[in-house]
């Protein structure tokens, strides 16, 4: 029998509750048959297409593009609707299949027929592959639904739905779902100066305007990381909006020229292209506070937000009026947001120092300079000598100045947290003045989160951070702390998917890695953790990468590399600061308690922030590691927490 190999586009359809009526009504259940038989066949054949097979009360046919089989999806699904009869489901994927004789095999095949089973009653389902096919077709409209593990497909399907025109209403309870609340995403603006360093200006001004209307307790702002994954990308805004699951998207673009400024901004309706504002400033550089200000109300005014008093002061809020040192602030900024390492942290708190030498009550700039000290610690990338007394510093200034700016109160809170071990409700209510003040920050969100976990409210916790992921579903960084609260808390299964999809979006970040790695490594699946977790070391070889992977050896009984891991940190030791915790774990999993108890000493000296984390380390993996010396070191860790 010969076969042929090719890729090929495959679509399966159904009629919704055909066996319930093929017991109650056979008569009317073999006259909806035929009807669908006449729906399908000459529609398939017209759009190039070849019917496989019938599948009891369903269809499976081939296309060789995907234009001819949604076009076929869409024609099949009017007519379905226009008979008003019976409803189907309908569902699509492209890929790679094996033709033999009249039939057709492979995953593809598979994922299709999942993909129509997880469809909607009266609708057309299609995979993320078929979207990107369609995504240019003016014909073709389709909107993201959502990411689902199918049955026997091993990683997660990004779902859509192909829009029909006249299709059924969807009952009222979704569509309150669509619109309650209004949302917005603001992108990157476009750098138009001659100098391409002016980026950071660029990007400032659209990070400014984020952070205005994060201040509107009403108003949905998708995360600054979000926005700007899309910068550059010249992508459909329907998509974008459908990717942040935004109402409306801001763009615009910003030319410098010395002290003169061109700024442009246009509001769309995501869902349609529709312009709602648009609008040209031509200014000087000393009235960029007063146009940033005018385009946050135009576009509050034209998605017919009201304010409040105390919220337009909010939003409208100065932190500086002298414009040189905004635009160090915004250097700073710029140079963090790259997050590439010790060096843009350094360069974030020089262009910091900078703007305060200018303006000593810049309570931002303060504030920006306690993030980086806080990521530089934690993160074991400089002494703690040189890091915590500029940390606590940075954050004592930024109450002084401002102790209703989010920033500063997120920051003090997190110091009290991870370097003080300080657990009390006076640092809850930190958080939540944060949130009530910027509802908005993903960052505050997390951290809330954790600490919510911390003080054993884990429901509560994975609730925070999933709004900190709807917030800013593209950050990196973000999906990296809100999968280890999953995780910690006992949902494997959703730390599992966001690892997955960190690998899906950036290949080269180690986090994915990681973090898949260790949820295999709970489930004892360590041939498949071991090379995912050694992905990670190489890609990024810090303390917290050998770790995870010496625990994995020492829990698959391959001692001889877990010792090697712990050779690995001595050397690394040399040039940078291993942790006495990440030392301590391995040997813990090596069974060398004495030696495991004197490295969790001294972490408990140093109020080294990851030991907090131990405990739950150990509990996922293997309880039977409490053994008296280190059972005594971590009820010593929660004793020095519940102290606060």
């Amino acid at each position: 029998m010969s076969q042929t190999r090719q890729l090929a586009a495959i679509m399966f359809t159904d009629i919704v509750g055909y066996t319930a009526l093929m017991g109650s009504n056979e008569q009317k259940a073999f006259e909806f048959l035929r009807k669908n038989r006449g729906l399908h066949i000459p529609v398939i054949e017209q759009c190039h297409g070849r019917v496989i097979k019938e599948l009891g009360d369903g269809m499976m046919a081939s296309f060789n593009t995907v234009s001819d089989a949604v076009s076929a999806a869409i024609r099949i699904m009017e007519a379905c609707h226009a008979a008003n009869e019976f409803q189907l489901r309908i569902g699509i994927h492209q890929g790679e299949v094996v033709f033999e004789s009249g039939d057709i095999f492979g995953d593809a095949v598979n994922i299709a027929a999942r993909i129509q089973s997880s469809a909607q009653p009266g609708t057309i389902y299609v995979s993320e592959s078929v979207h990107h096919n369609v995504a240019n077709k003016n014909d073709i409209q389709t909107r993201f639904v959502k990411q689902e593990t199918l049955k026997n497909v091993k990683e997660p399907v990004r779902l859509y739905e192909v829009v029909i025109a006249n299709s059924p209403a969807k009952p009222a309870e979704d569509k309150k779902k669509i619109v309650a609340q209004q949302s917005i995403a603001v992108l990157p603006f476009a750098n138009m100066s001659s100098d391409p360093e002016q980026e950071y200006f660029s990007d400032g001004i659209s990070e400014e305007i984020i952070n205005m209307l994060a201040q509107v307790p009403r108003l949905k702002v998708a995360g600054r990381t979000s926005s700007f994954s899309f910068k550059g990308k010249n992508q459909d805004l329907r998509i974008i909006g459908e990717q942040l699951n935004v109402n409306y998207i801001l763009e615009g673009s910003v030319r410098k020229s010395g002290n003169k400024i061109r700024i442009t901004a246009q509001l769309i309706n995501a869902s349609d292209g529709y312009h709602l504002y648009s609008e040209k400033f031509d200014r000087d550089l000393a009235d960029i506070f007063e146009v940033q200000d005018e385009i946050s109300l135009a576009i509050l005014n034209a998605i017919k937000i009201k304010l409040l008093v105390d919220e337009k002061e909010a939003v409208l809020k100065k932190y500086t009026d002298n414009v040189e040192a905004y635009q160090l602030y915004l250097q700073g900024r710029y140079h963090v947001n790259k997050y590439d390492g010790t060096e843009s942290f350094l360069n974030g708190i020089r262009y910091y120092k900078e703007a305060i030498k200018i303006e000593p009550r810049y309570a931002l700039a303060y504030a920006g300079m306690a993030y980086c000290y806080m990521e530089l610690s934690m993160d074991n990338l400089l002494p703690e000598e040189e890091c915590k007394p500029q940390l606590y510093e940075s954050v004592k200034r930024a109450m002084e100045l401002d102790d209703d700016l989010a920033e500063s109160l997120c920051a003090q809170a997190n110091l009290n947290m991870f370097f003080d071990w300080d657990f009390s409700t006076a640092v809850e209510q930190l958080y939540k003045k944060a949130l009530e003040i910027n509802p908005n920050s993903a960052e505050a969100q997390r951290f809330y989160a954790f600490y919510l976990f911390f003080t054993g409210h884990l429901e509560e916790a994975c609730k925070h951070a999933a709004i900190a992921h709807d917030i800013d579903p593209f950050s990196l960084s973000g999906d990296w702390e809100v999968a280890w609260i999953y995780i910690f808390s006992g949902k494997l299964d959703k730390g599992l998917a966001l690892g997955r999809r960190m690998i899906e979006m950036e290949p080269a970040f180690f986090g994915g890695y990681l973090i898949v790695g260790v949820v295999l490594d709970c489930q004892e699946n360590y041939e498949e953790a071991e090379p995912l977790l050694r992905k990670s070391v190489d890609l990024y070889p810090i303390f917290t990468t050998f770790r995870n992977l010496g625990v994995m050896y020492c829990r698959a009984g391959n001692r001889t590399k877990a010792l090697e891991m712990l050779a690995e940190m001595e050397s690394l030791s040399k040039k940078t600061i291993v942790p006495h915790n990440e030392m301590g774990t391995i040997y813990s999993f090596l069974g060398e308690f004495e030696t495991a108890a004197w490295h969790f000493e001294k972490a408990v000296e140093k109020r080294e922030a990851l030991l907090l984390f131990t405990r739950y380390n150990f509990s996922m993996r293997n309880d039977s590691l409490y053994v008296p010396q280190i059972a005594d070191i971590l009820e010593k860790v929660e004793a020095l927490k519940k102290a606060k």
